[in-house]
């Protein structure tokens, strides 16, 4: 399957991903939905205008002019796969329909370069979860030595927490260093200033298409049906202010300073060819947990650090989606046990991704070691970011002569707002 839009070998966007978002094509307008096809935007809502799409998108024209996803995830897996199907033959190198209709090519189609990119979704709920068994395993062998690397709970649920949604920012959005308390193992009292030991934490975000219902539980195999879609997300984390204030109840001011996520969404139909077996579980889940064959995806994620002297980033990590001890639908399936109703816009993390080997550790406290190493970035050094360091990650499925990608999710850091 070919577009009659161009697209690079490299290109993370070919007609085969089609991922959604939500832009303006200039500073002045009006935010819409858009779709990315090699370098460029599909305006969906001149798409919509001029009648092009079908189904049970006929009835709901204004989805597509709309500052958010939110609308169009609601209606569900048909309304989906029919927009889906559609840009595909629409989009298509044998369909005449845009292709020799110069008139609507000028007014559908925008180089990314010029657009800007907005929040996809407006997040009303985030809950991070801490599903990878390499990173919970260094993280405890850190904090409690081997024998008690992983609390008792980890191998039976997916652990996880309730994060700040209001801090969710579009990839290029810059985010200043935290301020809070923090406590030296030696110090008599703790101090208060600016984070020491900020960190980037390399997770994939799961969008929520269809909600379900107060006291209704999403069983897990149809917890697939109620994801729209992944996007990249760095969580951001002062791991000093985290230290002191985790215990008892666990992240706060560590956490809610920021986190980033990538402008395009790419849907679960999208990833499907990418389907993989996940790793084993030891001891089988409860029931209710329970699944079989290929519940996660083949993604290739990297994580490259930039400082303002580098000419070019560095890579540090090289990790992948597979590694995930917990997948999202058993993520999904647990977050909703209990009755928790999930609405259309909620963002699923999965936590920090890290593989076996330290060139795969997904967060700076891992890749240094609790501070007992140092990252090296070819010209410069580090155990932990600098203010004017830029994070990117990106993230790519690997297919037969294409690829599915996720662009990129970046940001800077700049120095703590002066209190005084």
């Amino acid at each position: 399957m070919q577009s009659f839009i161009q697209v690079s070998a490299d290109s993370h966007f070919p007609i085969q991903n089609l991922p959604y978002g939500v832009f303006k094509p200039t500073p002045q307008a009006t935010p819409r939905v858009g779709v990315a096809i090699g370098d460029q935007v599909c305006d969906l809502s001149v798409l919509v205008d001029n009648g092009l799409f079908n189904g049970p998108l006929l009835n709901h024209t204004t989805v597509f002019h709309s500052d958010s996803l939110n609308a169009f995830m609601e209606l569900g897996r048909d309304a989906w796969t029919e927009a889906r199907t559609t840009l595909q033959r629409l989009l298509s190198s044998d369909n005449a329909e845009i292709r020799d209709n110069q008139t609507l090519r000028n007014i559908v189609f925008f180089p990314q370069s010029n657009v800007t990119m907005l929040l996809p979704a407006r997040i009303g709920d985030y809950t991070d979860f801490y599903a990878s068994k390499e990173h919970a395993t260094n993280v405890g062998i850190m904090f409690r030595g081997k024998e008690n690397a992983l609390m008792p709970n980890w191998t039976h649920l997916p652990v996880g927490y309730h994060g700040r949604s209001s801090s969710i920012v579009v990839s290029g959005t810059n985010l200043h260093r935290p301020h809070g308390q923090t406590k030296g193992d030696d110090d008599p009292a703790p101090s208060f200033g600016p984070c020491k030991l900020l960190d980037f934490e390399l997770e994939m975000g799961a969008f929520i298409g269809t909600g379900n219902n107060l006291g209704s539980p999403v069983p897990i195999g149809k917890a697939k049906e109620h994801i729209f879609g992944l996007v990249l997300l760095n969580d951001w984390s002062a791991r000093d202010i985290q230290k002191w204030e985790y215990v008892p109840l666990g992240p706060f001011l560590a956490k809610n300073f920021g986190s980033t996520i990538s402008p395009w969404i790419v849907t679960l139909d999208a990833l499907e060819p990418f389907a993989v077996l996940p790793p084993t579980q030891d001891p089988t889940p409860l029931g209710y947990l329970q699944e079989s064959g290929k519940t996660t995806y083949d993604i290739e994620l990297t994580v490259a650090i930039k400082s303002p002297k580098m000419e070019k980033p560095a890579i540090v990590s090289t990790s992948n989606l597979k590694y995930m001890y917990w997948s999202l639908t058993q993520q999904l399936a647990h977050h909703t046990i209990s009755g928790c109703n999930l609405r259309a816009g909620d963002m699923l993390g999965t936590g920090t991704i890290s593989g076996p080997t330290p060139d795969s550790y997904g967060s700076m406290l891992e890749l240094c070691w609790k501070g007992t190493k140092t990252v090296s970035l070819g010209s410069e050094e580090r155990r932990f970011l600098l203010d004017g360091d830029t994070v990117i990650m990106s993230g790519v499925c690997r297919g037969n002569g294409y690829n599915v990608g996720f662009g990129e999710s970046v940001g800077t850091i700049l120095p703590a707002v002066n209190l005084n």
